[in-house]
């Protein structure tokens, strides 16, 4: 299995309901460094897994709309608790979308796999990973 990562970060505020949050119910901020790996058995015939410009490109794009807001506020993440292990979802979610629009370039077509790893401390990650 081949595979290429791209990474970036994002800067959030948010906040969560429930005591097992504890002080992490109050509004805080978070910056989050933002892997993608994207996975696929044999390699394109450029023999490359994924254009790495257009992966980074696509994971800027998804980020942007998250980068420096309050996700407390942003409508469709409004009652969710927006923990890591959701936010890899919901970019694992975009950038499987990138993958099957053409997006990521020729090739794109043939990943197999996307795993998406949130780094929220040098201690701590969580991620998601599935089929495109």
């Amino acid at each position: 299995m081949y595979a290429v990562e791209v990474r970036d970060h994002i800067m959030i505020a948010h906040s969560f309901k429930g005591e097992l949050f504890g002080p992490a119910q109050r509004l805080h901020g978070a910056t989050f460094v933002v892997d993608v790996a994207f996975f696929r058995e044999t390699l394109t015939v450029d023999e490359v897994v994924v254009d790495i410009g257009r992966a980074h490109d696509a994971l800027k794009a998804t980020l942007a709309p998250l980068n420096y807001q309050n996700l407390d506020e942003i409508e469709g993440f409004k009652g969710r608790q927006t923990t890591t292990e959701f936010l890899s979802r919901h970019i694992f979610d975009a950038m499987a979308g990138a993958a099957r629009s053409g997006a990521l370039g020729p090739g794109g077509e043939g990943i197999s796999r996307i795993r998406v790893t949130l780094h929220e401390s040098h201690v701590a990650r969580a991620w998601f990973e599935g089929p495109v």
